[in-house]
């Protein structure tokens, strides 16, 4: 798949990693809204919550709240085909659409192929799917790949896109040729790996099953060291790739949920949370989610508010409205890369304290049986919907503020006491800083485009939540400080691939300067 990630050998690793940790951003980015219906519409339209709430037996109320959460279900039942197409249009280069539908052709294509195959060997099950690793896929009964096999297709598309959309057929194949050519011949490969999947998946099954045994044999230690290194994989953008197979595979284990069984931690959580009859969410949720409110919605706060201390006196008006910002951001919505990068290249070792303070977190969260579950980040919304509305017995959602009041100071005194003691340059302490000037209407994206070299520089531009995410033609022509002074937070770079953090706004930027690259 070199055609699909490729760049130079300097800080390759980088720019490949980031750029297929890129393309799960489409798909991850509708979550929160599916989230959002499911959440306000399973947790109101609840039997345990109307006899709670008699006020909202409403018929046309239920009637609402039922058609959110199926709204929101279809979503989460669907995240195969959602990957599918997300990771191809994310990895594809140009003429995103084509690539796309090709990939959501390959993957019917792949499913109705293992389909033919399990009939044709006499093991298509005929009830109990689940307990055979089948289930249906778009309405075609095939092996319960899940995410995996979204992904799997995804790459394979990309790869096939960029590599054959501007392909030249002989004359009387003309019509055929370019982007045409891509579904057909996405179509073709796709049988090749409906074969694959029907011989190798069973085998890798059992291997996903293995592997999350282990991981639940690792008990609370295993916890600490999930929370650690997705927090040390943030900065790079690579924490995605870490987390999802835990959220979205059997990985993060497996439960029957109301007849079905549903692999993952995020698709078991969503599945109990449509599902009447749950008493207690999946103790994975508390392993691999649930520890993030305690970092998002206190210990960083604590962070923010260290760092405001120890500003200098006539920085403190300044700092304040970056520090209340970030501070706000994370508490509502769990998005941290505003905090985390003002003091992650001035004070590395801080980022590895918050880290493992992080990682406690989740052990702790692990340790208490707190069972919220997210969408996205743990923020107060999620914490509201998934937590506090589905009741204390379901989540044990009242221990997270008793364990956040003391690590909102654990953060504070620990920041307060390095940042004076070492002298760390955060947010307000800086010898010399460079001003960001106001900036016309229109002028920021020119002035973004000029700090990447100008049009002709930049190979490819994307975002993710917070970020923008370049591949660059030369990285020597990269005006680091031009790019903070149109008010980037921080900028990494690793060989030509390039990430600049904005913050949550950055879908604005990104649209203003593809705007300025199309003409």
């Amino acid at each position: 798949m070199s055609s699909i990630f490729s760049g130079a050998s300097s800080g390759g690793w980088f720019e490949k990693a980031q750029r297929f940790g890129k393309s799960f951003m489409l798909p991850i980015a509708v979550l929160p809204a599916a989230g959002l219906l499911l959440g306000i519409g399973g947790a109101l339209s609840n039997p345990n919550t109307i006899k709670a709430y008699p006020f909202l037996d409403v018929t046309w109320l239920q009637g609402v709240f039922t058609i959110m959460a199926s709204a929101g279900s279809v979503v989460f039942a669907n995240l195969a085909v959602l990957f599918a197409v997300g990771v191809a249009v994310g990895l594809a280069k140009s003429d995103k659409g084509t690539a796309g539908l090709a990939s959501l052709l390959a993957y019917l294509v792949m499913n109705a192929t293992i389909n033919a195959l399990l009939t044709l060997t006499g093991v298509l099950a005929q009830d109990n799917l689940s307990a055979v690793g089948q289930g249906m896929a778009l309405g075609i009964q095939t092996l319960e790949t899940g995410v995996f096999g979204g992904v799997v297709i995804g790459l394979v598309t990309a790869m096939l896109h960029n590599r054959y959309n501007k392909i030249a057929l002989p004359q009387f194949l003309g019509f055929f040729g370019g982007s045409r050519f891509v579904p057909i011949i996405s179509s073709l490969v796709a049988i090749l790996v409906g074969a694959a999947m029907t011989l190798v998946w069973p085998h890798f099954q059992k291997l996903i099953f293995g592997l999350g045994g282990l991981v639940d044999a690792t008990g609370y230690f295993g916890t600490f060291i999930y929370g650690f290194v997705l927090r040390m994989l943030g900065p790079f953008g690579l924490h995605h790739i870490f987390y999802l197979p835990f959220w979205t595979t059997a990985l993060g284990g497996s439960e029957v949920v109301n007849g079905h069984l549903v692999e993952g931690t995020q698709r078991i959580f969503f599945a109990q949370l449509a599902d009447p009859n749950t008493q207690q969410f999946y103790v994975g949720t508390a392993r691999f989610m649930s520890g993030r409110f305690i970092t998002m919605m206190f210990g960083l706060i604590g962070a923010c508010l260290a760092m405001y201390h120890t500003t200098k006196p006539e920085n403190r008006q300044r700092v304040a409205g970056l520090l209340l910002s970030a501070a706000l951001t994370s508490f509502l919505t769990g998005i941290t890369e505003p905090i985390e990068f003002s003091f992650l290249f001035v004070a590395p070792v801080l980022y590895v304290i918050h880290a493992l303070f992080d990682g406690l977190a989740f052990m702790i969260a692990h340790i208490l049986h707190i069972t919220i579950g997210q969408t996205f980040s743990g923020g107060l919304i999620d914490f509201i919907l998934f937590g506090v509305l589905q009741g204390e017995a379901k989540t044990h959602w009242w221990y997270v503020p008793l364990v956040g009041v003391p690590w909102f100071l654990l953060y504070y005194f620990t920041f307060r006491l390095l940042i004076t003691r070492f002298n760390f340059k955060t947010p307000g302490r800086e010898d010399a800083s460079i001003e960001t000037a106001p900036m016309v209407a229109g002028e920021r994206p020119l002035q973004v485009i000029a700090a990447l070299g100008g049009k002709q520089n930049i190979a490819e531009l994307d975002c993710c939540a917070t970020r923008l995410r370049i591949t660059l033609i030369d990285s020597s022509k990269l005006d680091e400080n031009a790019l903070k002074a149109t008010g980037a937070r921080a900028v990494i770079q690793r060989g030509k691939g390039v990430q600049v953090i904005y913050g949550p706004h950055v879908t604005i930027i990104k649209n203003e300067v593809e705007e300025l690259l199309a003409l």
